[in-house]
């Protein structure tokens, strides 16, 4: 039962944190808020590296901890700020959610991944959904480039998950967390000398709302990720993310009043079953190969 609890929790935590997002940045920038945020979070990962022993990364594989870095923290978060300074974090959660899509396009060159014919069709329904959502918060007429950061911001978490999968292995996830969530902060530090202006005149809400991100969405949920993966399928976890959206808009719905449009909705339902068709397609086309191959 106490998995059950851990699980539903992570979900929570990491479905509230685009409800945060748009609380911190009522007074910092997309850019400090991305780096208050993971400070925090390094901090409180550093303590669980220091109680835990963990020991220092190989020095071979710094470049490619960085890299993964700057894409699924650096350039994922950094986006996704910027998006939701005009998108709602509703909107934005429906949008990451089509993540799936450029992960199944990137796999194939990268991990040799082959897509059916039903997987080209879950990307093109998926990318027609994004374009609906994207219409609907750019008031059905024109498309707010606040929803095109945000897809770039699945698009920088495509890549990086994508990337992981052939190095994660070396290391174990809570230490492969750790050393990314480190590298990925580093970049950020472009951000310092606006933070400290900004920290000292923040209401103490933004503030309060910027350290949640850190201590929980940030760290609490990386490491309830790495305890699931240990009880539970990665498909299974997989999937149980599609209901992200869902708690998302109801979290921001309670905590910023944030109601969607219904073209919002109806581009989300569209987007996420999309991206169920690609990733489905997906995993049973690995499965035949490496079927055929054994």
């Amino acid at each position: 039962m106490s998995s059950y609890v851990g699980l539903a929790v992570l979900l929570l935590l990491w479905s509230s944190a685009f409800a945060a997002i748009r609380a911190g940045l009522s007074a910092y920038g997309p850019g400090e808020l991305a780096l208050l945020r993971f400070l925090t979070a390094s901090c409180v990962l550093g303590l669980i590296a220091w109680v835990r022993r963990t020991d220092r990364p190989r020095g071979r594989d710094v470049p490619i901890l960085l890299l993964l870095g700057g894409l699924g923290i650096t350039g994922y978060h950094v986006a996704l700020n910027f998006g939701e300074v005009s998108v709602s974090a509703g909107t934005a959660s429906l949008l990451i959610a089509s993540a799936p899509l450029f992960t199944a396009l990137f796999a194939m060159p990268v991990l040799g991944e082959r897509m059916r014919a039903i997987g080209w069709i879950g990307i093109a329904v998926g990318f027609g959904g994004v374009a609906l959502i994207a219409l609907g918060v750019g008031g059905g007429v024109r498309i707010e480039i606040g929803a095109g950061v945000v897809v770039l911001a699945a698009v920088c978490t495509s890549a990086y998950n994508v990337l992981q999968k052939r190095f994660m292995a070396r290391y174990g996830p809570l230490e492969f967390t750790t050393y990314v969530i480190w590298a990925g902060t580093i970049p950020l530090l472009v951000f310092l000398p606006g933070l400290i202006r900004t920290v000292g005149a923040a209401p103490m809400a933004a503030t309060a709302s910027a350290l949640y991100l850190g201590v929980f969405p940030g760290a609490i949920a990386y490491v309830l990720w790495v305890a699931a993966l240990a009880r539970f399928p990665a498909s299974a976890l997989a999937s149980l993310l599609y209901l992200n959206p869902a708690l998302a808009m109801a979290i921001a719905w309670v905590w910023l009043s944030e109601v969607p449009t219904a073209l919002t909705i109806l581009g989300g339902v569209v987007a996420i079953t999309g991206a169920v068709l690609a990733t489905w397609a997906g995993r049973r086309a690995t499965a035949s190969a490496e079927r055929s191959e054994a």
